[in-house]
């Protein structure tokens, strides 16, 4: 008979006395945890954010949609007044997604953010998360975050729309870009993403609040793969950026092709990319063809500038 340890569910305020000073840090500090449970490509923005006289628990940014996620926990089970809470935080920064953590959830309240996510389809997605601390035997305890609650067609992928929804070029970027993100989840671990979004770009988390890897068609046939920098100050932008083409020869090499290095006049923004032609529009092998090279070129990103961005992000600060 196989020797099997206890698995025993403890009390979370066992391990973090108290919510705010302790849970509220480590959560934001594992961010990246609560996002591939939600299956969203997740970003910190900031801790305690006002609104109004009430504070945000966490803020942060779902990649994938360029929307604000607001995320509320608790210690002990749900209660009225947090869900309250989380629909004024929605209100408050127009959020694309709401997560509500807590030790346990009430059915009813279960049942509310079930009727939130069918009457804000498309709009704004709500989750449910449940915070366990497990322990087997006398073993270090370990945190388990389990979705309880999310929206419908979650995990199933927007394509599941009724036909008239979405035009024709938005069912071909979802297509696109679902089978990428799978593709890089499953094959490669680089993203936590699940759902594709009828949109003709897609953003995936470098580890650096501001700094991101893009797929994107462009306007004229065009196709780039990038890293694109916005850290939210157009100065400190152009900072960064001077900072990594100071490795630019090396970079280049590495990747085995010239890039364009890009101070955008129009944007406070800065970007690395590479281009190929390519239309949403061509035949599937061609489409097939851009799946390879933006899976190619993301990965071979993440190689090259992944040991340079703190460095160049440190330096542009002064650090």
């Amino acid at each position: 008979m196989p020797d099997l340890g206890v698995l025993r569910n403890e009390d979370p305020r066992d391990t973090w006395r108290d919510e705010a000073r302790d849970f509220t840090p480590w959560l934001a500090e594992h961010i990246a945890t609560l996002g591939e449970v939600l299956g969203i490509e997740i970003e910190l923005v900031q801790v305690e954010k006002d609104v109004g006289d009430f504070s945000i628990d966490i803020l942060a940014r779902d990649l994938g949609r360029d929307r604000l996620v607001v995320i509320e926990n608790q210690l002990e089970v749900t209660d009225h007044s947090h869900l309250g809470q989380i629909l004024t935080y929605a209100a408050g920064v127009e959020a694309g997604s709401v997560a509500w953590v807590s030790r346990e959830f009430r059915p009813e309240h279960r049942k509310a953010i079930d009727w939130l996510n069918r009457g804000f389809a498309g709009q704004v997605n709500f989750f449910g998360v449940v915070l366990e601390v497990l322990r087997i035997d006398n073993s270090r305890p370990a945190v388990n975050l389990r979705l309880v609650a999310a929206p419908n067609e979650w995990g199933r992928g927007p394509s599941n729309r009724g036909p008239g929804e979405l035009s024709d070029r938005q069912q071909a970027y979802i297509r696109f870009f679902q089978r990428l993100i799978d593709e890089l989840r499953e094959k490669h671990r680089f993203t936590n993403a699940r759902v594709a979004q009828p949109m003709s770009w897609y953003s995936f988390g470098s580890g650096y609040s501001g700094l991101h890897f893009n797929v994107a068609f462009k306007s004229g046939r065009r196709m780039c793969t990038e890293l694109y920098i916005d850290v939210g100050d157009g100065d400190h932008n152009e900072r960064i950026l001077v900072n990594l083409q100071k490795d630019k020869e090396r970079v280049e090499r590495e990747l085995g092709e010239s890039l364009s290095w890009e101070e955008l006049a129009t944007k406070r923004a800065c970007r690395i990319a590479a281009y190929r032609e390519a239309s949403i529009e061509d035949a599937q092998a061609d489409l097939d063809e851009y799946h390879e090279w933006a899976v190619e070129r993301l990965l071979a990103f993440k190689r090259v500038f992944g040991p340079l961005l703190g460095r160049a992000a440190a330096a542009a600060e002064g650090r």
